[in-house]
């Protein structure tokens, strides 16, 4: 399905994500898909928990769901990063962003792991801000208690301070 372009494979470390590259196929599978039961929601909790996950979430331990995409797509906009063949960079304006928001681009990058790359959300279907850096702006936007950990679930609850600031330094508006 590769070879005849219907499927795109996008690699992601050990994990192989598969799209539908062909937009005729893509009307064919939405349109047997409205057929299809729907996922039965058993409890309001159950509800919620799966809303939260889809708003905001960890995924490892960087920031994602629409809030994670929305960030992302602000630093692609804002000139903060770039990607060139599929790696991000952090540009002269993110490098001063970022040391304005009080994350140490020096520091992060001497860390034995990837600095900065995309990670392709699930609930979104783009992608987020992955790697030591998509690291340092979770813990960051935790301490500035934009976000807080949720118990029991991988959800991050956006507060008062959340909404300004995203709005603020952002442009996202996730009233």
């Amino acid at each position: 399905m590769t070879e005849a372009q219907v499927v795109t494979v996008e690699k992601q470390g050990r994990h192989r994500y598969f799209g539908i590259s062909n937009p005729e196929v893509a009307r064919v599978m939405e349109s047997l898909s409205s057929i299809a039961p729907p996922v039965k929601i058993k409890s309001l909790k159950h509800a919620s928990e799966n809303e939260a996950l889809w708003v905001a979430r960890t995924c490892y331990d960087h920031l994602a769901g629409r809030l994670g995409v929305q960030v992302m797509d602000s630093f692609i906009q804002k000139g903060i990063l770039f990607e060139d063949e599929g790696r991000l960079h952090v540009t002269e304006k993110g490098e001063a962003f970022f040391a304005d928001f009080q994350i140490d681009v020096k520091q992060i990058r001497q860390q034995r792991r990837s600095f900065s790359h995309k990670c392709l959300d699930w609930s979104e279907r783009r992608h987020h801000l992955a790697g030591a850096l998509g690291n340092a702006l979770l813990d960051r936007l935790l301490a500035l208690n934009w976000i807080e950990r949720r118990p029991a679930i991988r959800a991050v609850r956006i507060t008062a301070e959340g909404v300004r600031g995203f709005k603020e330094v952002f442009s996202i508006d996730v009233s």
